[in-house]
């Protein structure tokens, strides 16, 4: 039986694999379980910095599987819901997770594929790689927190044509809009991807995900919200072992030993 998503370790990197190549990486009821999994394993693993996310077989993530959404049509729209709210969950553990993800992108990320990939930390991405939010193009409308967040970098003007047109836009493209942290050549998405989450995966874990949280957050909070979440993490944070270790290792004039902290503390 086919795995859903193909794990692997590159040191402190998890590697996970979306493993549906057959039809571009298309989503299943045994990916939208599995990936979760996969995360709140890394989550309780001190030796894992960092995850990437990616796809088998030169795409990303097609989407949405056509034949089994056709079949939601015979679904009460609760029992639709349901079924809806398994990626809805999906999004929300990578956003939770408190390691970064960083999606590695190659061929196409469509429709919810590219919601996974907007979900992510941080994205690399090879430069002829294709976005779309093709839901128009079926009679369907977007899901994943896909105009969630693209509405982050782009106008609502744009963000309508693209939903509206369903139009491929270019990993250049996305780069260019400023949602894309590193631009490869074809193929090198993921080695690229891998070299990324090592250097931020050796960071100090809890500051990271206090981080994480500041910044998911940063785009829809008032100034005096943001300020007091700030202020919250910024206390809890001066107390920590991480920024003792930090701070010693700055006036010692030697790279900080998080790793080996963070494994020592479990």
């Amino acid at each position: 039986m086919r795995e859903p998503i193909l794990v692997g370790r590159e040191g402190a990197v998890l590697v996970l694999s979306n493993n549906n190549p057959a039809a571009r990486n298309a989503l299943t009821p045994e990916f939208y379980a599995a990936l979760p999994q996969a995360l709140a394993q890394a989550e309780a693993d001190p030796a894992i910095g960092a995850v990437v996310l990616t796809g088998v077989g030169g795409h990303f993530c097609a989407g949405g599987d056509l034949q089994r959404l056709a079949l939601r049509r015979a679904m009460t729209p609760a029992a639709r819901r349901v079924n809806l709210e398994g990626l809805h969950d999906l999004i929300r553990a990578i956003q939770n997770c408190s390691k970064p993800v960083i999606a590695a992108v190659e061929g196409a990320a469509a429709g919810a594929g590219l919601s996974i990939a907007l979900a992510c930390d941080m994205l690399v991405v090879a430069r002829n790689a294709s976005f779309s939010v093709a839901y128009v193009k079926v009679g369907l409308t977007p899901d994943g927190g896909a105009t969630a967040f693209l509405a982050e970098f782009v106008s609502r003007q744009v963000l309508t044509q693209l939903c509206l047109t369903g139009e491929r836009i270019s990993g250049e493209r996305l780069h260019a809009l400023g949602a894309v942290n590193v631009l490869t050549e074809p193929g090198d998405a993921l080695p690229a991807a891998i070299t990324l989450a090592s250097r931020v995966g050796a960071g100090p874990q809890r500051a990271m995900a206090r981080i994480k949280t500041l910044c998911r957050q940063a785009s829809s909070t008032t100034l005096e919200q943001q300020l007091e979440l700030e202020a919250s993490h910024m206390v809890v944070s001066m107390g920590d072992d991480e920024a003792a270790e930090g701070i010693a290792a700055f006036f010692d004039k030697r790279p900080a030993d998080f790793e080996g902290l963070r494994i020592a503390d479990q």
